[in-house]
């Protein structure tokens, strides 16, 4: 009981404070995005910290056509979904945290998306896209893999559960104390191989594997205070005594960048 008062008190009483912002399309029903919402509440109260989210919705992001509501806050934060509708809003928040070196993490789509970014601004990649979104994009970066592809039944194709996770030297690493996890995904489009070798050669490093090495499931970009992402979900194993890992060091970047 003393360890949960001690959280409580904690999760009230911050002596510090930072402002996440979190990309979404449903933020109007926050309950959608209530993993993360109480992963960063877990995260912020093992700092110490109290921590403030700025919901923001992609397609207006999109139809400003700049990600001027972005500015002042210490993270960002693109979580998990689908479909077109906001994709390019996230897509900016991705490249504007990455620019501007403001700490960013992404989850599944999250992760996706920033791959995409950083192939149409750093690759010079025009139209870079997932086959998801654009069945006609020049560059599919993130597509089906070639034995997803001849499964007609598509919930065949979807990667749920808990999979091994083989994490190279890294942040990812470091912050999980391993380099073997286990964590849960639920997608169905992959980073696509042939694009792989060019992206690690421009700073964006996969340190996190599955087990066969085919499938990419963490992503560091040199050079940046905090740009990670992970292709699974840890905030669906986040526990108030022990927030997701990747979430912990986000609000620890947030916090250095609000100093």
């Amino acid at each position: 009981m003393t360890q949960w008062q001690d959280f409580a008190e904690r999760v009230s009483n911050g002596t510090r404070e930072v402002e996440i912002a979190l990309i979404g399309k449903y933020t109007d029903l926050k309950d959608s995005y209530i993993s993360h919402e109480e992963t960063l509440r877990y995260a912020g109260a093992l700092e110490d910290c109290s921590v403030r989210i700025r919901w923001l919705e992609a397609p207006d992001l999109e139809e400003a056509g700049n990600a001027a509501a972005l500015e002042g806050v210490n993270g960002v934060v693109v979580p998990g979904g689908f479909g077109n509708r906001g994709a390019e809003g996230k897509i900016m928040a991705a490249q504007w945290a990455r620019e501007n070196r403001v700490p960013y993490l992404g989850v599944c789509f999250g992760f996706q998306l920033a791959v995409i970014e950083f192939c149409r601004n750093v690759l010079d990649l025009e139209g870079a896209n997932s086959s998801e979104l654009d069945p006609d994009s020049p560059h599919h970066v993130v597509d089906l893999l070639p034995e997803q592809r001849e499964v007609t039944e598509m919930g065949a194709t979807m990667r749920l559960g808990d999979h091994d996770v083989a994490l190279d030297e890294g942040v990812a690493s470091k912050l999980y104390g391993s380099d073997s996890i286990q964590e849960r995904h639920r997608h169905r489009f992959e980073i696509n191989p042939d694009y792989i070798e060019r992206i690690e050669a421009a700073g964006m490093r996969f340190t996190g594997r599955d087990t066969s090495g085919r499938r990419m499931e963490v992503l560091e970009l040199e050079g940046h205070p905090y740009f990670l992402a992970s292709q699974f979900h840890p905030e669906f194993k986040s526990r108030p005594d022990a927030p997701s890992p990747l979430h912990l060091g986000l609000v620890r970047a947030a916090l250095e960048h609000a100093a």
